[in-house]
């Protein structure tokens, strides 16, 4: 194994810096007495020296010296050391590494710098367990519909009578994983970038009573309603598709779960002065035990007796990364009678007026 080549590092550029420095400063000392002072006493001959300047004093001095400067250098570059094997071990994909637990009770510059890097490991650390825990629900979400379209293939061949009924529920299987596919791509792309969704000039109110329109249509087949309430306006500059999907996603995850012979019940407002939009989506389902509130928006997440409801479990994860990257947010709360309410805060962004 070939022997790795000394490297002058930073620590030992600091010693020598910090070395020469002071025997310098010390010899410029030295001569500026002797020529300062006059003519000195003749220092004995048995007193070794170096020109005119004691030997053993020298010598005592620059080992002083270079003891103090190794101390400010190891103090200055160790924490260097340590952030670059932090470095290395998180390019090996180790994003649990933490370097600030290793410089002590430093509080400088430096402490601050490492502080940085484990904010940025332990965010790197989250992204992967959550992006590795995303693969893992998207193969078992796409597993189960093909398993049923293999199955209601070999089903055809052994009972060709049933064909007709089994090529519905091989069409029904297909529509999902293509509903499916879309929300994925759709999540990845919020995930990605801003840029790729286009800014528009829209009034949010004719935007909301668009989705609730259609909302309601679908929703009567269901025995079920959508009633939208607003009034006035209030025009934005906002990525229009995305805000359309966040409400949409909302308002049917609303209709799914409210009780038949009910309604889903939106409503806008703005507040503060007008900067700020604030819409409610109400349903009167089972409601959300408040501690299981902020898993929902989680992708693939689908919480206790949700299980007879169709869906991926992607449509509120969705929403809230649409809503979070027009600078708003989205909570859920508890509705007074049962049932749960979504409260969206969209900010408003400066634009000109709506062209006539």
């Amino acid at each position: 194994m070939p022997q790795k080549p000394f490297r002058f590092g930073i620590f030992w550029k600091l010693l020598l810096v910090l070395w020469l420095s002071m025997v310098l400063s010390v010899l410029a000392a030295i001569v500026y007495l002797r020529w300062s002072m006059g003519p000195m006493a003749v220092p004995p001959p048995e007193l070794m020296t170096l020109g005119f300047v004691p030997l053993v004093p020298l010598v005592t001095g620059s080992l002083a010296m270079l003891v103090v400067g190794a101390a400010v250098a190891w103090y200055l570059a160790g924490p260097i050391g340590h952030m670059r094997q932090g470095l290395r071990r998180a390019a090996l994909g180790r994003f649990d590494t933490r370097v600030l637990p290793l410089l002590g009770g430093r509080r400088d510059e430096l402490a601050e710098l490492a502080e940085d890097f484990d904010r940025m490991a332990a965010q790197l650390q989250q992204l992967t367990t959550a992006r590795q825990q995303l693969l893992h629900d998207v193969s078992h979400e796409l597993r189960s519909p093909l398993a049923r379209m293999q199955a209601a293939i070999g089903l055809s061949r052994q009972d060709p009578a049933q064909a007709t009924a089994l090529l519905e529920r091989i069409e029904r299987e297909s529509d999902r994983l293509d509903t499916l596919i879309e929300q994925l791509l759709t999540l990845h792309r919020l995930e990605a970038a801003a840029e790729s969704w286009p800014l528009e000039t829209l009034d949010l109110f004719d935007l909301l009573r668009a989705v609730a329109d259609d909302a309601d249509f679908e929703a009567r087949a269901q025995l079920r309603q959508v009633q939208f309430h607003a009034e006035g306006s209030f025009v934005s500059k906002v990525h229009g598709e995305l805000l359309y999907r966040a409400f949409e996603n909302v308002v049917r995850n609303a209709v799914k779960y409210t009780a038949p012979g009910t309604g889903v019940d939106i409503v806008a407002q703005v507040v503060a002065g007008g900067d700020r939009l604030v819409v409610t989506v109400s349903d009167r389902g089972p409601g959300v035990p408040e501690e299981s509130r902020e898993r929902m928006f989680e992708p693939f997440v689908r919480l206790e007796g949700a299980e007879s409801v169709r869906g991926a479990g992607l449509g509120l994860a969705i929403a809230q990364r649409a809503v979070e990257m027009t600078g708003g947010c989205i909570a859920a709360s508890g509705r007074p009678g049962g049932g749960l309410t979504m409260a969206i805060h969209i900010p408003k962004a400066p634009t000109t007026a709506l062209a006539p």
